[in-house]
C-alpha cells in the first residue's frame, strides 16, 4: 500500500460533481524564498521526485494551471518556481495555497498498491458480504496503513492494510473485502 497525494487538512481536491476530474493535493505552498520568485513548499506525496520541471500543476482552489519551472530541495520542504512569479511580492499571493496535480496524470502503481484516494470512500465487506460501512480515513502507522471503516451505526472500525485481512480490492465495484479476527468488531479496534 502506497499513500496517496493527500493535504493534511484531508482536502483531496476531490469533485464535488460526477465527470469534474480528481485533483490531488501535493503540497501546500508556505512562504517566499530568496528574490527570484521561489516559494518554500512542504510536501504532501510519497512521490516527491515526480515534481519536476516542466510539470502541470494547479494552483488553488481555483486550479489556476501553470507549469513548474523549478524544483529542488531545502532542509525539510522543497522550493518550488512557476514562470509565472519572478518576485517575493507575487511568490507572497500564494502562501498557504494547495499545488495539486490530476489523479488522470499520475503514473499507474504495480498491481496490489493503491493510492489513498483510489480506497477512501469504499464500501468494506466481510468474507460472508456483510457491510461494514465505509472507508473515511488512512491512518499512516509505519507498519502499515490503516482503514478507518465508519459503520452506519456503532463504533469505528480499524483494519490494517495487510494480506491477512484483506482479501480483495475491487477498484471497478469500489469495495473491499476483509477477513476479520473474531472479537475484532466487538472490541472496536477493527
Amino acid at each position: 500500500m502506497t499513500s496517496s497525494e493527500q493535504s493534511s487538512e484531508r482536502n483531496t481536491g476531490s469533485p464535488e460533481f460526477s465527470g469534474e476530474p480528481v485533483y490531488l493535493a501535493v503540497g501546500k505552498l508556505r512562504r517566499p524564498h530568496g528574490v527570484r520568485g521561489e516559494i518554500l513548499m512542504d510536501v504532501l506525496t510519497d512521490f516527491p521526485e515526480r515534481l519536476q520541471p516542466g510539470l502541470q500543476v494547479y494552483v488553488g482552489e481555483s486550479r489556476q494551471p501553470w507549469l513548474l519551472h523549478g524544483c529542488r530541495k531545502s532542509s525539510r520542504a522543497l522550493l518550488v518556481s512557476f514562470k509565472e512569479v519572478t518576485n517575493p511580492e507575487e511568490a507572497s499571493k500564494l502562501r498557504n495555497e494547495l499545488l495539486y496535480v490530476r489523479a488522470d496524470e499520475i503514473p499507474a502503481l504495480p498491481e496490489g498498491e493503491y493510492y489513498h484516494h483510489q480506497i477512501l470512500g469504499m464500501s468494506v465487506v466481510n468474507d460472508t458480504g456483510l457491510l461494514l460501512g465505509k472507508v473515511v480515513e488512512i491512518l499512516e502507522t509505519g507498519a502499515n496503513d490503516v482503514c478507518v471503516v465508519r459503520p452506519e451505526s456503532g463504533p469505528e472500525i480499524l483494519i490494517p492494510l495487510v494480506d491477512e485481512f484483506v482479501l480483495q480490492i475491487d477498484l471497478e465495484v469500489h469495495q473491499i473485502r476483509v477477513h476479520l479476527l473474531d472479537g475484532m468488531i466487538h472490541a472496536g479496534i477493527g
